[in-house]
């Protein structure tokens, strides 16, 4: 059976995969993502398709094939969040999260670091919830979703369409729906909606987009975006246990800190050109290019499986 060959996504850069073959199990992809990434297997976090969805890896069994791989996909690699094991742990891990600081400055020195969240369409959201109360809760979405809709809607004349690229209503009922991506709109609602600068650091650009901020908010807080995906900022201290989210605004540290993660960001390749890529639809192997061309034509055709041309 001939073989085919996959291309990796991950923190560090670019891998192509070679040598794989439709019937291989999960388990065995598994560990050989696992080989290549450092990775263990347990907290592989792997995106498949486009846009990427997360990829079942649940069944050791189950072929390639039944998964929908195929020559040329890219695979989005990461590292996931380990789940506590003892239920009585998880809940105690739940009702007591980490001591967080929201309003000043720490009394130690520290470093940014990423939280990873789900991959669920939903990444925004669940990012601005975590640096709202320092901790993953993928349930905030559906509010935060509401309390965009209804902003967009009370307001019609600063949210036009041509602003919203499709008419006020259709904005509304769209993203309300849990496949939705978040993104420079609904960055700016909920900026102002919780009164917070959020600092977006773009990865592909090595710069930081703040939204809110020429409303002179007194708070800060910082997002990472690879393209495809929000993961929230938080700072761990040197010493202690506490974690902070929100930052003053004239902490000029941190946001020097975050320009600089955008640069190291940038420099080791943690990011997703959706705009740049060019694709190959691997079912009717029609050529595209980006991100926009891609939805246009699974809108129409309802062709999902595309695979990055090298």
């Amino acid at each position: 059976m001939a073989g085919f060959a996959v291309k990796l996504m991950t923190k560090s850069g670019q891998i192509v995969v070679k040598g794989l073959t439709p019937r291989d199990t999960v388990s065995e992809l598994k560990h050989r993502l696992s080989s290549l990434t450092n990775i263990k297997e347990s907290s592989l976090h792997v995106l498949c398709g486009y846009p990427p969805q997360p990829l079942d890896l649940s069944e050791s069994e189950a072929t390639l094939e039944s998964r929908r791989i195929c020559s040329g996909d890219t695979l989005i690699v990461e590292e996931k969040q380990q789940n506590i094991v003892n239920s009585e742990q998880k809940i105690s891990r739940v009702e007591e999260p980490r001591p967080h600081i929201v309003d000043s400055k720490l009394g130690c020195p520290g470093i940014l670091l990423r939280m990873i969240v789900p991959a669920d369409n939903s990444c925004l959201f669940t990012s601005i919830g975590f640096v709202l109360s320092g901790k993953v809760d993928v349930t905030n979405a559906p509010y935060m979703r509401h309390i965009i809709a209804e902003s967009v809607s009370n307001d019609p004349e600063n949210y036009s369409e041509a602003i919203l690229g499709k008419p006020n209503r259709e904005y509304c009922q769209w993203i309300l729906k849990p496949d939705s991506w978040g993104g420079a709109i609904e960055l700016a609602v909920l900026s102002n909606f919780y009164g917070l600068e959020i600092a977006v650091v773009d990865t592909l650009n090595a710069i930081i987009n703040r939204f809110g901020e020429d409303q002179h908010f007194a708070q800060r807080v910082f997002l990472m975006f690879d393209g495809i995906h929000y993961d929230p900022l938080y700072l761990e201290p040197f010493e202690g246990n506490s974690i902070q989210t929100m930052f003053l605004t004239a902490d000029e540290e941190v946001l020097h800190q975050a320009q600089e993660l955008a640069h190291e960001a940038k420099a080791s390749k943690q990011y997703t050109d959706v705009d740049g890529f060019s694709l190959k639809c691997l079912q009717c192997q029609i050529f595209l290019k980006g991100q926009i061309q891609a939805q246009e034509h699974a809108k129409s055709t309802g062709h999902m499986n595309f695979g990055e041309v090298a």
